[in-house]
């Protein structure tokens, strides 16, 4: 049971991290500010919707894709490592990662892009699903599509008061909390690189590698 509790706290943390809700409710703020409060919850619901489902796909179908493209959980977590590692450091130096950017895209659609993708739904976010459902089998999909789905329904409350939470934080505030989710992101990112690394030092260790 410990067990369980410690990787839904990994898996929570890790998703809050790079999904950032607090900082990302600045970037929600600044594409509605002019939007009717029942609008600004129209696109919120479509955006999170998407996004949920996006990831949801990655986390059912990472096993698949691996067999697909002969892809290892070793080289994902590397791969995604790396990919959580840049977002988190960018982050932590109070710049938004272009992982994330919201910038220079002109859909009209911004409940779909920018805001569910690459926003909420971005490379770094997919890579994390993936390396959490595909190193736990059905619990890991299960804990991972759950938790996901329970931080999307924060984010939806956040985006909806987003007003209310950036008067009360600040733009101080929002950058400390911007730091703050910068460094968990570095030290996930860097955690996954030292297991993928280790897997596959270990692999090539084997008898008839």
């Amino acid at each position: 049971m410990n067990e369980l509790y410690t990787q839904v706290l990994t898996v929570f943390l890790g998703f809050f991290a790079i999904m950032n809700p607090i900082a990302n409710t600045a970037a929600f703020a600044g594409l509605t500010g002019e939007n009717s409060k029942a609008e600004q919850i129209k696109i919120a619901a479509k955006a999170l919707i998407i996004t949920f489902f996006v990831i949801s796909a990655f986390a059912l179908l990472g096993k698949v894709i691996f067999h697909l493209f002969g892809i290892t959980i070793s080289a994902l977590r590397v791969t995604g490592g790396i990919l959580v590692f840049l977002v988190g450091y960018h982050m932590l130096n109070g710049h938004g990662s272009k992982l994330h950017s919201a910038e220079g895209n002109e859909d009209n659609d911004i409940a779909i892009s920018p805001l569910a993708v690459p926003l909420l739904a971005g490379p770094g976010t997919i890579a994390t699903a993936m390396n959490f459902s595909s190193s736990g089998g059905i619990t890991g999909i299960l804990v991972t599509i759950s938790v996901f789905a329970v931080l999307c329904c924060i984010t939806f409350v956040c985006f909806i008061f987003s007003s209310n939470i950036l008067r009360l934080i600040g733009r101080g505030g929002l950058s400390i909390v911007t730091r703050l989710m910068g460094l968990i992101l570095s030290i996930i990112g860097t955690q996954m690189v030292i297991t993928g690394v280790t897997s596959i030092i270990k692999e090539m260790s084997l008898p008839g590698s």
